[in-house]
């Protein structure tokens, strides 16, 4: 997949099928989205997704939210799916000031070769964020494209909105997580050293520092599935501080997996949630947390 960071490197020759889009939650609503430019890919298309980095409400209100999916996790899911190309356009003072019909014009339709978008119906675009589905629509007759406006996503009776994951994710809610984005939710990062206190109480896990800006669930422990490499495993994975040890720890994600013996420090794993099982706890000792855990491990297999 290729990856354009710079608006220097707008220059693709190939006809191109673009999504249009915040995409930062890649929930069911993106995925319509998606699966059209894939069509279109069928039919000789690049399939392009454009979005922008950083997020327009982080540039212009300052307001950061929790990530769903991280800029890393997004590139992997887009690659996964079998995106041609990644546009993460930079938004800063200059770029945000660009008319909205030369933003179509000339980064859309000439940069990118557009011959084909996908956008939501709310779509906005340019300075001031003048642009919008109208005038998109005038702009497709005019230059020749084709436009393809996307109604919102509804699931009971509620619009799909990243918005709407994240509050479920905030609660711990990880089935209606799970429903919202078609696929459970994932923590993923590389296998790092701990304390190796699991070891040392015969429940050795494999720990990974969720990346910055990552929303995470309630701290506790849930069942989950971990995915290394091409293979898959059941686990059970305590979101947290581990405040019976220090109240100091950096939030980690530490996982005990099922049936499975490898050194994989320095791996890349990812971890899906799949149910929240128990808040954390602060235990009066190792021994009070072990029996914990291990009672935690009989319950978590149960359910599996």
């Amino acid at each position: 997949m290729q990856i354009i960071t710079s608006t220097n490197e707008l220059n693709i020759k190939d006809k191109t099928a673009i999504a249009m889009g915040k995409f930062d939650g890649i929930h069911l609503g993106h995925k319509k989205l998606l699966s059209k430019i894939l069509e279109e890919k069928q039919d000789g298309l690049k399939s392009c997704v454009f979005t922008f980095e950083p997020s327009p409400e982080e540039f212009f209100v300052g307001h950061r939210v929790g990530q769903l999916f991280t800029r890393d996790e997004k590139r992997r899911a887009f690659e996964r799916m079998g995106i041609d190309i990644l546009v993460e356009f930079p938004l800063n003072a200059d770029t945000a000031a660009t008319p909205p019909e030369d933003f179509v014009r000339d980064i859309l339709f000439e940069d990118l070769n557009a011959r084909y978008i996908a956008a939501g119906t709310d779509v906005s675009f340019g300075d001031k964020g003048r642009g919008d589905q109208y005038l998109l629509r005038n702009l497709s007759k005019d230059m020749g494209f084709e436009l393809e406006l996307i109604d919102k996503v509804m699931l009971d009776g509620a619009e799909v909105s990243s918005t709407r994951v994240r509050n479920e994710v905030t609660d711990g809610n990880m089935a209606s997580v799970k429903r919202l984005l078609g696929n459970y939710y994932s923590v993923s990062g590389i296998v790092e050293h701990g304390r190796h206190i699991g070891h040392t109480i015969g429940v050795p896990t494999v720990n990974i520092l969720p990346p910055e800006g990552k929303l995470l669930p309630p701290y506790g422990v849930y069942a989950s599935e971990v995915h290394i490499g091409e293979k898959s495993y059941h686990g059970m994975t305590n979101i947290g501080r581990k405040p019976t040890i220090s109240d100091k720890e950096r939030v980690g994600v530490e996982t005990y997996i099922y049936d499975f013996d490898e050194d994989i420090y320095g791996r890349f794993i990812e971890v899906s949630l799949l149910e929240f099982t128990r808040p954390e706890i602060k235990f009066d000792s190792i021994e009070a947390l072990k029996a914990q855990i291990e009672q935690d491990l009989r319950n978590v297999r149960y359910r599996s």
